[in-house]
């Protein structure tokens, strides 16, 4: 079992920065890909970031790339991710989810990751 818990959200202006942790639980952090999700009133839960359990390869949205920035440190079993020039349409629930590397699947899709944060919220202001 992973748990994951989410921090580092907040109220931010447009333009803002903002770094959020992810901090897992349990054994053999260093096998997992770990990917961000977000969540906005009304909407469905949509992909952001994500990252290999190497740390080798990264995938973005196209409303990510070039702002947001995913990283990991094994040693803390922390994943992070920057999020710079935000905007009001980034205002969300941010979620962290893992999954076993050797399970597969598309770093894309919310059914390719097993563990699940509770979510910290992020609102952008203009």
């Amino acid at each position: 079992q992973v748990q994951l818990v989410e921090s580092g959200g907040g109220l931010v202006q447009a333009g803002g920065s903002l770094r959020l942790s992810c901090a897992a639980s349990g054994r053999n952090f260093r096998n997992y890909r770990m990917g961000w999700f977000r969540q906005a009133p009304g909407k469905e839960r949509e992909f952001v970031a994500a990252m290999s359990w190497s740390g080798a390869s990264t995938f973005y949205t196209d409303a990510g790339k070039g702002r947001f920035t995913i990283s990991r440190d094994n040693a803390k079993n922390t994943v992070y991710l920057q999020m710079n020039n935000l905007k009001p349409e980034d205002t969300a629930v941010y979620y962290c989810a893992s999954r076993f590397e050797t399970l597969g699947g598309s770093y894309y899709l919310r059914a390719n990751y097993d563990y699940w944060g509770q979510g910290t919220q992020v609102t952008v202001s203009s």
